[in-house]
């Protein structure tokens, strides 16, 4: 049997971390999802789909949960969210993202 896709596996915990209990937007936070993973793998000099067949770190998953949220939250332009008055909170949100991601970098040299 077929494992299921990463995205798909990780909707219940961005809904979660999001305090969503609807499915009206299951297919948009899909392609957030998607979109999230995709950043993931290329900020960590992984090929596409790494993840899809390789354990997620809990420091790039929770990155992941995080860049997920922050797409729904901002989908209109906005910062939205917790931080929404405060006109950083994109870059507080990126700069966070990225310190985690970073932990699990591929740091060598691609040929």
């Amino acid at each position: 049997m077929k494992k299921p896709e990463l995205h798909v596996l990780l909707l219940s915990r961005v809904k979660a971390n999001l305090i969503l209990e609807h499915d009206q937007d299951d297919e948009l936070l899909l392609g957030f999802i998607r979109a999230a993973v995709s950043y993931a793998e290329s900020f960590q000099h992984r090929p596409a789909g790494h993840y899809n067949k390789n354990q997620l770190p809990p420091t790039t998953e929770q990155a992941i949960l995080m860049l997920s949220s922050h797409f729904y939250e901002s989908r209109d332009g906005s910062t939205a969210g917790f931080f929404g008055d405060n006109v950083q909170a994109g870059r507080q949100a990126m700069e966070t993202i990225n310190m985690l991601l970073r932990l699990d970098r591929a740091w060598e040299a691609s040929i």
